[in-house]
């Protein structure tokens, strides 16, 4: 069933949605100082092409520059990001089989928003995940 709901989910709105990470994860790249944030973009890439199966968790390690860094990238390229997902999600809500979809991307904007200090995990592992801290697990 993830892989019907993925196949969809890349025909729909994955495709476009990934490409908009990637376009960010090349521009912070290209400016040397936001290679973090360009391999954060890049790991959301793939989370946002291919999402059902897997969930984000926040790392309990992640410190007080990841929050500085959440907060540069909100400025930079994550509301940017986020409206996308909001768009999106409006845009797949047009239609009955689309509304979980739809529900699906908005639940991506925090994502969207705050991508440092995030974990891309597969479901079954999530429990574990937030039960301990990364690395203890």
């Amino acid at each position: 069933m993830r892989t019907i709901g993925n196949v969809l989910w890349l025909l729909l709105a994955g495709w476009w949605l990934a490409l908009l990470y990637v376009v960010a994860g090349v521009i912070a790249c290209v400016l040397i100082i936001t290679i973090p944030f360009g391999i954060a973009s890049f790991r959301l890439a793939s989370f946002v092409l291919w999402p059902f199966g897997r969930r984000s968790v926040f790392r309990r390690d992640a410190g007080a520059l990841a929050l500085a860094g959440n907060v540069l990238w909100i400025l930079l390229l994550g509301w940017e990001l986020a409206v996308a997902h909001i768009l999106a999600g409006l845009f797949l809500c047009v239609t009955v089989v689309g509304i979980p979809f739809g529900i699906a991307c908005w639940k991506m904007v925090p994502l969207a928003l705050l991508p440092l200090g995030q974990r891309i995990v597969p479901v079954r592992d999530g429990a574990a995940t937030l039960a301990a801290p990364v690395g203890r697990a």
